[in-house]
């Protein structure tokens, strides 16, 4: 039988069991509070001019030099120098803050990925019908298609021509530029249209943008409007239509990010997922006051929306390379062996968000397992779908060291899965990295609206994120 208690006996006791969520506003101070609008006026810059993982991979460098760090290719072996990244086919990133201890006996990393869901060109795009030149596209990443409909949209790529030169193309983000637009079907001639699921009332193969409608020429001249548009690329770039056939064009919303509400507490933008953690881990990392006692590495991946495949993507050799060239400009044991020993020795974090309680929405959520915007940095065990499916499942020993180190440091954090079973679910990078026996759990910040070209994510938890990444970086031994 269970002895009672009075009044006073159960408040102590609910203070020492109970768990109350707190809200990164009420843990802050005034002057962290003006930190953190500050931190998110950097953070805004960054995902501005970085719409595409090309774009990230400059801006990151461009950082990166400016705090110090060199390129490993470009440093004489042996030289005292204890920052580094490198380039992978420019479009991922390895960063590393030499530490006190020896790399073979581990690192801590921060793994992120800095392509988003967009839009792809196709390589024969450009068309023309009814008088109106379009180009062809295909999604990338899990989009909703209609929210890519009758909305601005900007271009932004690279071509090569047949001599060799790359040729950068970003068109629809200044004032003066032209934007782009999927035209939609008009409300008066949708019946067919609202009558079909969803799923079915969009088609990938309609996601055609809608580039101009000039003729050139009189009307004996073949594709005249498609003329045009080539003739622009040609008097601008020197592009022609064989040279898109290997271009690598992406249409991404056009527009800057934006402070959302009243309160400005919010930062509207494209591509929080996963730009937000590949920001405030790679500022975690640069911010660094003192040489760390163990090697502070980051990680900004490709490919991830679409399975962490190809060259530059999680599944790649990115890790095996670049911890395999701090061993040997360290002077370490570079064997595959060695190797091996740091790689599984190391300890990670995958930085990525995950999905917000969405107020009109929250059907879909299981709410004592789900994320809420505004408290801090969120932790989640598992990824995966209905049976924890494709899930790398976080071991409790590990999860408990860095609540621990996250808890000393005042760091205010959750936890989360994401929807309800199976409701639907999701993945990250966590399991490939997993897959070298390093321990790694899923930490980021919530998002709402995830995956739209417009998604939300709270200062106030950019910031957490950004102390979250340093914090380990600095104490996790």
């Amino acid at each position: 039988m269970i002895k009672q208690i009075n009044k006073a006996e159960a408040e102590k006791l609910s203070k020492t069991v109970l768990r109350e969520p707190t809200l990164v506003w009420d843990a802050l101070n005034q002057v962290q509070k003006k930190s953190a609008f500050k931190f998110a006026e950097d953070y805004k810059k960054f995902i501005d001019n970085s719409k595409t993982e090309r774009e990230s991979v400059k801006e990151i460098e461009k950082i990166l030099l400016k705090s110090g760090f060199k390129n490993i290719d470009s440093v004489t072996k042996g030289k005292s120098v204890s920052k580094f990244y490198k380039i992978y086919n420019k479009k991922a990133v390895a960063v590393a803050y030499c530490g006190k201890r020896d790399i073979s006996k581990g690192v801590n990393i921060i793994g992120s990925h800095i392509d988003s869901p967009r839009l792809d060109l196709k390589q024969n795009p450009l068309y023309e019908e009814q008088d109106i030149a379009l180009m062809k596209t295909h999604y990338y990443g899990g989009i909703k298609k209609y929210q890519w409909l009758a909305r601005p949209l900007a271009i932004h790529g690279i071509a090569y021509l047949k001599d060799g030169k790359e040729v950068t193309i970003t068109i629809g983000e200044k004032e003066s530029d032209p934007v782009f637009s999927i035209s939609d079907l008009l409300p008066h001639l949708g019946k067919d249209q609202a009558s079909k699921k969803l799923s079915d009332a969009f088609e990938g193969e309609k996601l055609n943008i809608v580039t101009g409608s000039l003729p050139i020429g009189d009307k004996e001249i073949k594709e005249r409007f498609k003329l045009t548009i080539l003739n622009i690329l040609y008097t601008d770039f020197k592009i022609t239509e064989e040279d898109l056939l290997c271009a690598e064009i992406e249409v991404v919303p056009a527009g800057k990010s934006r402070d959302v509400g009243f309160d400005r507490s919010l930062v509207g933008a494209y591509g929080h997922d996963d730009r937000v953690c590949a920001y405030t881990s790679l500022r975690a990392i640069i911010d660094l006051k003192k040489i760390p006692e163990v090697t502070a590495v980051g990680f900004f991946f490709d490919k991830e929306e679409i399975g962490s495949e190809g060259n530059t993507g999680a599944k790649s050799k990115i890790i095996d390379d670049f911890i395999s060239d701090l061993l040997v400009i360290k002077k370490e044991d570079s064997s595959q062996r060695s190797l091996r020993k740091a790689i599984i020795s190391s300890s990670a974090l995958s930085g990525d968000v995950n999905a917000g309680i969405e107020p009109d929405y929250q059907s879909v959520h299981e709410k004592r397992n789900a994320a809420r915007i505004g408290y801090g940095i969120c932790f989640s065990k598992f990824t995966g779908v209905r049976g924890k499916s494709g899930s790398s499942d976080a071991n409790s020993e590990y999860f408990n060291k860095i609540r621990k180190i996250f808890n000393r440091d005042k760091i205010v954090w959750q936890v989360a899965e994401l929807g309800k079973v199976d409701q639907g679910g999701g993945g990250t990078v966590a399991k490939f990295l997993a897959e070298y026996g390093m321990e790694i759990i899923d930490c980021g910040p919530a998002v709402l609206s995830m995956h739209s070209p417009f998604e939300l994510c709270g200062k106030a938890d950019i910031y957490m994120a950004y102390l979250a990444y340093n914090t380990f970086y600095k104490d996790m031994i």
